[in-house]
């Protein structure tokens, strides 16, 4: 089976892109989602968050607060290295073990919907990278309207990750979704077909 990565910027469009190919039967996983339960109250990963950052980044009920976290991360490149090295690890172990559960012979791709794909050098983990792409005032207007933040701390979470123009260059396939849905899924069709067939 082909290990497919889907990646990007942030709010270039991977979730509706993933849940595209899922649409069409492809089985598919959310690095997002593997990190959040990673980091599950009580984990000991959660555990090595909280040591790191301390009660500052807990809600009242003693759980991880995403917002206040990302504020401090977003703000301290090495405070975002310190947490990505304790999550990433446990998030490329539970990608593996998902990948080898699959069945082969009914599925001859899969994808990994990994946002830091490029940033975090796992690259060489797939057989084929899928980047999803969109203009940069596109993207500052989605993070903005997503995750309720001004256009300065957009423009910081953006300035964190890779320049899209590079994870284009990089890229097997480009799915661009500036335009239309009706485009933007005409396009996962294409590498759909195009995966299916190689």
């Amino acid at each position: 089976m082909r290990r497919v990565g889907l990646t990007g910027g942030i709010a270039t469009g991977k979730s509706h892109v993933r849940a595209v190919f899922e649409a069409l039967g492809v089985p598919t996983i959310d690095a997002d989602v593997l990190a959040h339960q990673a980091v599950a109250p009580g984990s000991a990963t959660f555990e090595a968050v909280k040591a790191r950052f301390g009660p500052a980044v807990l809600d009242s009920a003693g759980a991880l607060d995403r917002r206040k976290l990302g504020s401090v991360v977003f703000a301290d490149p090495q405070a975002r290295k310190d947490l990505e090295a304790i999550i990433h690890p446990e998030v490329v172990e539970a990608i593996d073990r998902w990948f080898s559960s699959l069945d082969a012979q009914t599925h001859p791709f899969a994808i990994a919907d990994v946002p830091l794909l490029y940033e975090a050098h796992r690259e060489r983990d797939y057989d084929v990278v899928i980047v999803t792409a969109c203009e940069l005032p596109t993207q500052i207007r989605r993070v903005m309207a997503r995750d309720g933040i001004s256009e300065a701390e957009a423009q910081q979470r953006i300035a964190a990750q890779l320049p899209i123009e590079e994870k284009v260059r990089r890229a097997d396939h480009v799915i661009r979704t500036d335009g239309l849905l009706a485009t933007t899924n005409a396009q996962v069709h294409e590498v759909y077909k195009r995966l299916s067939s190689a």
